[in-house]
């Protein structure tokens, strides 16, 4: 996990050891101090010798300051390298989830991913922080300052010697104590993500069904389950307080009583009673940061953990050694195909698919909900690979392709369009970055969308909001089709993109596919047999398996589902066209 972390450090390296560097040069100017304060006291103030006063007072200044100096260094250099090892690691978290497959995403959760991307990675820079600067000067002020009372008095250090056994049994206490709370606590922070990332999307069906008091119910459920667990780990962490001021004012108290005797004994000065005392300070408060690091390094471990699950995830796509990166035509096969999300020994959702589609043709799939329509399609850009057998593209096999190849040479329209904030034109221009305004234009009109983008008084430019909120369902349906357009691809899948537009458009839509792209292999899901009835060829899938295949005409003769499907859509648009009439 260090070393996985560690490697996030990158180009910050030189910051993250100058930190330390000026540190150590800080923490020895103030180790300095106090020993010369005794030499002050006992040789210069208590035999009134001005001169010597002078000198060390100017050594003192020149001391001060550039312990102040390099104070200043050490802050901005672990401020650069904290700041840069947060910014690297939040890059390598998200690298890392743009290489993960669906599998790998639905392990971790979005709302998961987010956490460790946010919470995560700060309590990691903010101990990051600490370990660079405090972790390296409160040992070194511990052990100089310890080396230096020594010095001055052994007897009187012994003090420490039954101090530090009381801090160190108890940090452990409080340590062991309260990771496993933090640990449940950061799992309860991506419940609540999930939570909060449900109720903003679906806001609109929450208020339609009047559901506010019910999601309020379970956001202050889980809002309820932070606060216990961060209560008590609290009540664990609060410990370390008294815990601090009872070892400092015990040593203080015995430092002074035991000092003041031997200066009555005439065993030591009282310039080397206030550098004790100041010394102890410094050990005691090298003790405190110490367990204050102890504190935060509780916290980070479990969102260490956490960000290293992520990083040491691996991908289950990956490119072959030899990826080909040319797809030969836009012809698909599949060979004995079965699938399960959670692999096998698991409930299949497609069983023993045997298909061929030759490249060019169009391409009908009929089935209820749940039939495994989509999880088909999704095979065929490699969203997820075959449990058994195989799926092949252009005659090769999807695995020996270059993903991004293939990826690019398919365009999907998926049931849940999604847009993005921005310009209309910029989001048709996912499917072609480079593309003209001539070509926006053009694929807008193949999809119907042309006409009600020149109606908005900005027309391309109009401004689409997160989500595309701001605009219909059909015409989100619509962007979406000219944007797989635009990427003029050899396979386009229409996963029952069109549901939300009425049948004329739908109608004009597939016309318009069937003239101007010929060559393209077009593969359409839908609920509705006028949408697929044109095809080449329709296949009727039902609990993952295909039990009919044919063109209509065939299907409405041998396929009774079809049959029975078709008459009842067909009944359903005549009693719709009457009730208009």
């Amino acid at each position: 996990m260090i070393r996985v972390l560690a490697s996030c450090i990158g180009k910050y390296k030189l910051d993250s050891l100058l930190a330390p560097f000026f540190v150590v040069l800080e923490v020895v100017m103030e180790v300095l101090i106090p020993f010369l304060m005794a030499d002050l006291i006992d040789n210069g103030i208590t035999v009134g010798d001005m001169a010597y006063i002078e000198k060390l007072g100017l050594i003192l200044i020149l001391c001060a300051l550039l312990s102040l100096g390099f104070g200043a260094l050490s802050g901005f250099f672990s401020a650069r390298a904290s700041a840069g090892f947060s910014k690297n690691l939040r890059k390598r978290i998200y690298d890392q989830i743009q290489a993960f497959s669906f599998a790998n995403i639905d392990k971790f959760s979005t709302p998961g991913l987010i956490t460790r991307m946010t919470t995560d990675v700060n309590n990691v820079q903010q101990a990051f922080t600490m370990i660079i600067r405090v972790a390296v000067r409160s040992p070194i002020m511990l052990v100089l300052a310890l080396v230096c009372s020594v010095r001055l008095n052994g007897a009187l250090s012994l003090v420490f010697l039954a101090a530090l056994p009381i801090l160190g049994v108890g940090l452990y206490f409080i340590m062991t104590g309260a990771h496993p709370y933090f640990t449940k606590l950061f799992k309860a922070y991506d419940h609540l993500n999930t939570v909060v990332q449900e109720n903003l999307r679906a806001i609109r069906v929450v208020k339609s069904f009047v559901r506010e008091d019910h999601e309020t119910e379970k956001f202050h459920g889980t809002s309820g389950e932070i606060y216990d667990f961060a209560t008590h780990a609290e009540k664990l962490l609060v410990l370390n307080n008294p815990l601090m001021m009872f070892v400092v004012y015990g040593s203080m108290l015995a430092i002074s009583w035991f000092g003041a005797r031997f200066i009555v004994a005439g065993t030591m000065t009282t310039g080397e009673l206030v550098s004790m005392i100041t010394y102890t300070m410094q050990i005691l408060m090298s003790l405190m940061m110490l367990s204050m690091i102890f504190v935060m390094i509780v916290m980070a471990r479990a969102s260490a953990i956490r960000i290293s699950e992520v990083l040491t995830e691996v991908p289950e796509l990956a490119n072959p050694a030899s990826p080909l990166e040319t797809v030969a035509d836009g012809s698909v096969r599949f060979e004995n195909v079965s699938f399960a999300y959670a692999g096998k020994g698991h409930p299949y959702c497609l069983k023993n698919i045997d298909l061929t589609i030759p490249s060019g043709s169009t391409v009908g799939i009929l089935g209820s909900t749940g039939s495994s329509k989509s999880t088909l399609v999704q095979l065929i850009p490699r969203l997820y690979d075959a449990t058994e057998g195989r799926v092949l593209v252009g005659g090769r096999d999807v695995r020996d392709y270059d993903m991004e190849v293939l990826r690019d040479s398919v365009a999907m329209v998926l049931q849940n369009n999604e847009l993005f904030s921005g310009t209309i034109k910029e989001n048709l221009r996912w499917g072609d970055k480079d593309a003209a305004d001539a070509e926006l234009v053009e694929a807008c009109v193949l999809a119907e969308a042309d006409g009600f983008i020149r109606s908005f008084p900005e027309g391309y430019d109009t401004h689409i909001e997160q989500g595309g909120a701001n605009v219909s369902g059909g015409q989100k349906q619509r962007l979406c089709i000219a944007r797989a357009l635009l990427k003029k691809p050899k396979i386009l899948i229409l996963d029952d993109s069109t549901h939300a537009v009425d049948t004329a458009t739908d109608a004009k839509i597939r016309a318009s596919l069937r003239r101007c792209l010929p060559e393209t292999t077009k593969i359409v899901i839908a609920q509705r047999v006028a949408s697929v009835e044109q095809s080449d060829f329709i296949i009727v899938l039902e609990d993952g398996e295909i039990v009919a295949a044919g063109d209509h005409d065939t299907l409405m003769k041998t396929s009774e589902a079809y049959r029975e499907t078709a008459l009842s859509q067909k009944k359903g648009d005549d009693f719709d066209a009457a009730e208009t009439r």
